[in-house]
């Protein structure tokens, strides 16, 4: 059982991994990006060039890291219930080509900023912003057979079986807020379900890391 141990703080650490570059990638973005301004983004990306590449880069790593971090959970808690095992790695899994792709659009902007293509510029951001909204339905998705699976495991807390069952509705809604009610989803407050959502992802992350599972009853499961 010591496997099944080693196995849940490695997955933890990829986990962390995860979050470290995607929360590298994003500051990059947030930083350089200036919504609804050509002008500035132009400026900032072209002054910033190897930054913003390697934000480009370090999210495209954060996805491929991604794909081991949804494998070895599915390794750990497949014999809980194998139904919504699979389940669960299935929908991890059809973000992420579109994940991959949709980083060509934020490519496209440095680019179209080196040939001074302002408007277009804002056409890809706005590419790119609602490719991300499509790609976070799955992100909140898989979240709910996840927490279900850990819930009733018994070898890890429920209650971070349950904060992830009710964080899979934060990227849920700010697809519906980007979509329908443009704008809004721009902040975590106005989604508080979304501060679940990191929250119940750190959790789990850390609780892996640290803590592993609970040895005996991983056993007897």
């Amino acid at each position: 059982m010591d496997s099944a141990k080693n196995t849940a703080r490695i997955t933890g650490l990829i986990g962390l991994i995860v979050l470290i570059t995607g929360s590298f990638a994003y500051t990059v973005n947030s930083k350089l990006i200036v919504p609804g301004d050509a002008i500035t983004t132009a400026e900032n990306l072209i002054e910033n060039e190897s930054l913003f590449r390697l934000g480009i880069v370090s999210g495209l790593f954060m996805e491929i890291i991604f794909m081991f971090y949804a494998f070895l959970l599915y390794s750990l808690l497949r014999q809980v219930n194998k139904n919504y095992a699979t389940m669960m790695i299935i929908i991890a899994i059809i973000p992420v080509p579109l994940f991959l792709l949709n980083q060509l659009n934020l490519f496209a902007t440095l680019l179209l900023a080196e040939d001074g293509m302002l408007n277009q510029i804002l056409f890809f951001l706005e590419l790119y912003k609602y490719g991300g909204l499509v790609v976070s339905i799955f992100f909140g998705l898989w979240l709910l057979p996840l927490g279900y699976l850990v819930y009733k495991s018994g070898y890890l807390p429920k209650i971070i079986g349950i904060v992830l069952m009710i964080g899979c509705f934060g990227y849920l809604i700010s697809f519906f807020q980007g979509f329908l009610f443009p704008g809004k989803e721009k902040t975590l407050w106005t989604n508080p379900f979304l501060v679940v959502t990191h929250i119940s992802e750190i959790l789990l992350m850390f609780w892996l890391l640290i803590k592993g599972v609970n040895e005996d009853r991983f056993k007897n499961t």
